[in-house]
């Protein structure tokens, strides 16, 4: 139903006024929790984004030097669900970022799991999605040595884990970014993809590897007493019906997506901005919160990309939501290869002066927080909303949180 068939009156929050995440909690949360179970570290994330930029956080005071303009800045929750709390953080991660880019092509794999597994994976997230990216790794680890693929060296890649699809529902796949090439293992050469490739490996190839490890690490765990089975899952519990289960997921085919490749660091960066910190919905593409339901927009894949609007009830929505709430200190994206923590510092600049001596490296910003959402916004954060000439000036602390 168009968004145009509500009148203003009918709403609980004004049309003129943003529709946001944090409205819907604050409106239906309670009731959410009175009539469905969340775990704790749900609980801990509504209510982070329920209190962001507000009194409930604290904050300061400022006033403007020119017109005495007074107002409140409140703090952010910073929690990394939060669509509020990302922008600067994806800033000044992609900053970092900047100076490990290599002047080379980058592809780009998504590996995805099947739905089949989503009940056991939603039980035993941090054991399921930790397999997740060590039988990526070992699968691209293990085809980078291969000859048949004409590298014979070791691979380095960022992966970022996304659990949602444009609905909300659970949709669990890993995003991986990989310059177009191999360092040997004598780390004296940098090998190239083959030029004008879309692929750098076979993806039927890759999703048959990619299975194998996957299942195969599945059941160790499972064999190991490392999943639980709560609820709905109860019934694998029982070595016959999983062992089924594993059975009927391996006689499908899985999906390993190529993205077409990049053109060079440049586009890789511009890509990373858009995918690294996404949350499972935006504040944008909520558009209506009206008598209990959820009105908001999604690209629809299967109609290229086309823009359509679905109506949830407010409880969907929000378990929806907390589908996509990650386990604590769950490292959502993770470094590989020649990008690993430990090996990046001392083979970055190797692998520069291997590909290209003559590229230019790029600069980390050296900016002020200021600074940096001018370039992000246009606008000067300082200056006085009232008067638009005087400074705002931090005259005194905001107490909080209240708990």
């Amino acid at each position: 139903m168009s968004v145009k068939k509500y009148q203003k009156d009918q709403l609980l929050i004004p049309e003129s006024t943003n529709c946001e995440l944090q409205d819907v909690f604050r409106i239906y949360g309670k009731e959410y929790l009175d009539n469905n179970s969340a775990s704790k570290q749900q609980q801990k994330v509504m209510g982070h984004i329920t209190v962001c930029r507000t009194a409930a956080l604290g904050g300061h005071l400022e006033v403007c030097k020119e017109c005495s303009c007074e107002r409140n800045a409140y703090n952010s929750c910073r929690d990394r669900h939060c669509p509020k709390c990302q922008t600067m953080v994806k800033e000044k991660w992609l900053n970092n970022r900047k100076a490990e880019l290599l002047p080379c092509g980058y592809f780009h794999n998504v590996f995805t799991l099947p739905h089949d597994l989503n009940l056991i994976i939603l039980c035993n997230k941090k054991v399921c999605f930790d397999i997740l990216f060590a039988a990526v790794n070992e699968t691209l680890q293990a085809f980078s040595k291969d000859p048949q693929w004409r590298l014979t060296g070791s691979l380095g890649y960022i992966a970022v884990l996304h659990t949602w699809s444009q609905v909300l529902l659970d949709h669990f796949h890993l995003h991986c970014l990989i310059p177009a090439g191999a360092l040997s293992f004598d780390k004296k050469k940098w090998k190239h993809a083959r030029k004008n490739k879309k692929y750098l490996f076979k993806i039927t190839s890759l999703a048959k590897e990619f299975k194998k490890r996957y299942l195969g690490k599945l059941q160790k765990a499972y064999d190991g007493g490392e999943l639980i089975f709560p609820g709905s899952t109860e019934k694998f519990a029982t070595q016959g019906v999983f062992d089924k289960m594993i059975k009927k997921v391996a006689s499908k085919k899985w999906v390993v997506y190529i993205k077409r490749p990049f053109a060079g660091p440049e586009k890789v960066l511009e890509y990373l901005g858009r995918y690294t910190h996404r949350v499972a919905i935006t504040n944008n593409r909520i558009k209506i919160i009206d008598n209990g339901q959820v009105l908001f927009t999604y690209r629809d894949r299967a109609e290229a990309n086309k823009i359509k609007e679905m109506f949830l009830p407010a409880n969907e929505f929000i378990r929806r939501f907390l589908l996509h709430v990650l386990p604590k200190k769950f490292m959502k994206i993770r470094y590989y290869g020649f990008l690993s923590p430990r090996s990046k510092k001392k083979l970055i600049p190797l692998l520069r002066k291997l590909i290209d001596r003559t590229a230019k490296v790029p600069e980390k910003l050296q900016e002020t927080v200021e600074e940096m959402m001018f370039r992000i916004t246009g606008r000067d954060v300082t200056l006085c909303p009232e008067c638009g000439k005087g400074k705002m000036v931090k005259i005194k602390e905001l107490p909080g949180p209240f708990w």
